[in-house]
């Protein structure tokens, strides 16, 4: 693949001026990536954006789709199609933490997993921007503590995966202005 080879992650991809908004965008690449319908997905949230590795602002768009959906990869973007059940994203069989320097040379650690898809006989390694979505949607969605260590107030969810976005843009933006 053109772009980040053998890395896991969400259909997802650049606004184009036909989108409406996130959602659309989220819609339409899903389409593209793995043959969803956009009629087929009952949306429900924006999740707090994130900052991928090149400094993209992210928006995460979570839906539920037919458990009998059955993806069609569009083999120029998607080379393997896998489910993952949520709670692993809380009670995984194979963590660790990675350190990870982003494009602006800022050094922190990311959530890495490896999960053994027994149905396709391969392992997946889900980190980063990818690992931190589904985390916070099984923190939001199960509500419970994770067998490791989150940067979240479990108890304030919502307002301090806020108030973490915020600082990361407002440390982004600091480093950007100091580089002019």
């Amino acid at each position: 693949l053109r772009r980040s080879p053998g890395e896991v992650c969400f259909p997802g991809g650049k606004s184009e001026a036909s989108d409406k908004d996130e959602i659309d965008t989220a819609l339409r690449e899903a389409k593209e990536e793995v043959g969803l319908q956009p009629e087929k997905v009952e949306v429900i949230c924006r999740l707090v954006p994130g900052i991928d590795k090149m400094n993209h602002l992210v928006t995460p768009v979570v839906g539920f789709i037919e458990d009998t959906f059955q993806a069609v990869p569009n083999p120029d973007e998607v080379s393997d199609v896998f489910i993952v059940p949520l709670e692993y994203f809380v009670k995984p069989l194979n963590y660790k933490t990675l350190p990870y320097k982003n494009s602006s040379g800022h050094l922190s650690w990311v959530h890495c997993f490896t999960y053994d898809d027994h149905e396709h006989k391969m392992s997946f390694r889900i980190w980063g921007l990818t690992a931190h979505f589904a985390v916070f949607l099984a923190l939001v969605i199960f509500g419970k503590r994770p067998t490791f260590e989150v940067d979240y107030d479990l108890d304030n969810l919502i307002s301090s995966s806020e108030n973490n976005f915020m600082n990361l843009y407002a440390s982004l933006y600091e480093r950007k202005k100091s580089n002019l």
